[in-house]
């Protein structure tokens, strides 16, 4: 099935997944992977923008299409430790450990690479970020292509992560060759990374696996995610710590507290701002709000952050679709587990931060 575009330098093919049709649509997308196309590609935190690692004419496809900063290091995805082995120089006892409870699944370990793996796939640094996706298809194209396969969001860069096939054809329609559409992804926020390069392990960047889970395999971790820059100054050690990132075109107001004090606050602020012409949407958690707007999206319950996690980019994008240019985002629901990691997305989104 092709996917028409205008105004563009090529034809993104959509191919859709049934339950007939999978081995036939790996075999097509793994040629295109051997080839140095791109194909984005589902998994289970999102959609990533899929090359051969190894190739840097290919990989640098990636960073043409979504407008990527060429000092933001890739995450490169392998369906095998022997595959893991091959790119980096060694598996520290701890990482070892990591990969033996958390893959396959969100869970990105910083190593240092060896040199079969390009510069402009680390950012230039002596490490390389790997993971093992979880989702079925993303592990079998690295399988069949033979290659490992290197995947940040398959989005433009700074807007919202994309949890489906059509928000990536949104950003990416004519820019890319390909997209597997397997429908939603089931975690919808990006893999925690884990630098393990160094003496003593740091989470670079919250994702679905938490600080708790993981210090409960190799003890104390340090948390570097509030860090976002390194020594030297401008040295990024992790994807999605530098620049503006999870961003839609409308202002996002983040209101952080307890749901009764941030849905108090949205009702004022939505009078507020709807009253100089703005149109307000809302994110919330709070199914009562809906009687202020159908400018709304109910992200899940407050106390169930894998829930939240999943509407989050879902969210902002639809609210984008219906024309809003103020996004008013509660941050009330519970921060613990995945729940930080959808906070840290957030922030990162929002141009103001109100603390109640």
């Amino acid at each position: 099935m092709a996917h028409n575009t205008t105004k563009m330098n090529k034809q993104t093919r959509v191919f859709k997944i049934t339950s007939s049709n999978l081995s036939e649509v790996i075999r097509e997308c793994a040629d295109i992977i051997q080839r140095g196309g791109t194909v984005a590609i589902p998994t289970e935190t999102v959609y990533g923008l899929g090359a051969n690692a190894l190739d840097p004419i290919a990989v640098n496809r990636i960073f043409y299409a979504k407008g990527r900063p060429a000092d933001n290091p890739l995450i490169v995805h392998v369906a095998s430790v022997q595959q893991l082995e091959e790119l980096v120089l060694e598996i520290p006892p701890k990482a070892l450990s990591l990969i033996e409870a958390f893959w396959p699944g969100p869970l990105t370990l910083i190593l240092k690479r060896k040199g079969i793996v390009p510069d402009i796939t680390t950012g230039g640094l002596d490490t390389v970020a790997v993971r093992m996706p979880s989702d079925i298809v993303a592990r079998e194209l690295i399988r069949v292509a033979g290659k490992p396969i290197a995947a940040p969001s398959a989005n433009i860069s700074g807007r919202p992560s994309p949890t489906n096939a059509a928000h990536v054809l949104y950003d990416l329609d004519g820019k890319i060759d390909a997209v597997i559409d397997a429908g939603n992804t089931c975690i919808g926020v990006e893999s925690t990374v884990i630098d393990m390069s160094g003496e003593k392990p740091a989470i670079l960047r919250p994702g679905y696996v938490s600080a708790k889970k993981i210090e409960e395999i190799i003890g104390e971790v340090e948390i570097g995610y509030n860090n976002h820059l390194t020594d030297p100054p401008g040295i990024v050690r992790s994807p999605g710590m530098k620049y503006t990132h999870y961003s839609p075109s409308a202002t996002v107001m983040l209101l952080e507290g307890t749901q009764d004090h941030v849905s108090n606050k949205i009702r004022e602020m939505y009078a507020e701002l709807t009253c100089k012409g703005d149109r307000v949407g809302l994110l919330v958690t709070d199914m009562a709000l809906s009687s202020l707007t159908n400018d709304i999206v109910y992200l899940g319950a407050k106390d169930e952050p894998e829930e939240v996690a999943r509407n989050l980019f879902l969210g902002l994008r639809a609210l984008d679709e219906k024309g809003v240019n103020i996004i008013l985002a509660d941050g009330s629901f519970t921060h613990e587990g995945v729940g930080t990691a959808v906070m840290n997305r957030l922030r990162k989104a929002s141009e103001m931060i109100i603390q109640l």
